[in-house]
């Protein structure tokens, strides 16, 4: 055997970007993101709901929770790795964060610059009178 055919025979043993391991692995995989999901959506309720945990680290767990399960949610169901075509996904899911980050963040200091120009209620009835 030449290097030729040996590399031939060592890129027809890994698995091709399209293609995936078989159906059961596929499967235990969606079960494990499944059960990880539920495990920390039970978390943000119990954390929600308890008295156990200081009254002002409660956002904080809760936000903690919910990355680790945004971050399930793309691991096990949008399928994001390290891997070569990964990359362009990543590049992506990071401009779509963004892009969603400045709508949102934008949209909160329109309003809150739109409130601090109101004039308040009581402002508004000295002004009819």
């Amino acid at each position: 055997m030449d290097e030729r055919d040996q590399r031939n025979d060592q890129s027809n043993d890994q698995e091709t970007p399209g293609e995936s391991a078989g159906w059961k692995s596929g499967l235990a995989k969606a079960l494990l993101g499944l059960a990880a999901s539920i495990v920390l959506t039970l978390a943000s309720f119990w954390a929600a709901g308890t008295h156990q945990v200081w009254g002002p680290g409660v956002p904080v767990l809760l936000a903690a929770l919910a990355i680790g399960q945004m971050g399930v949610h793309l691991v096990f169901f949008l399928h994001i790795s390290s891997g070569p075509e990964g990359t362009n996904t990543i590049l992506a899911l990071a401009f779509g964060v963004f892009v969603v980050a400045l709508v949102v963040f934008g949209s909160l200091i329109i309003m809150a610059n739109l409130n601090a120009g109101m004039v308040s209620m009581d402002g508004l009835m000295r002004m009819q009178r």
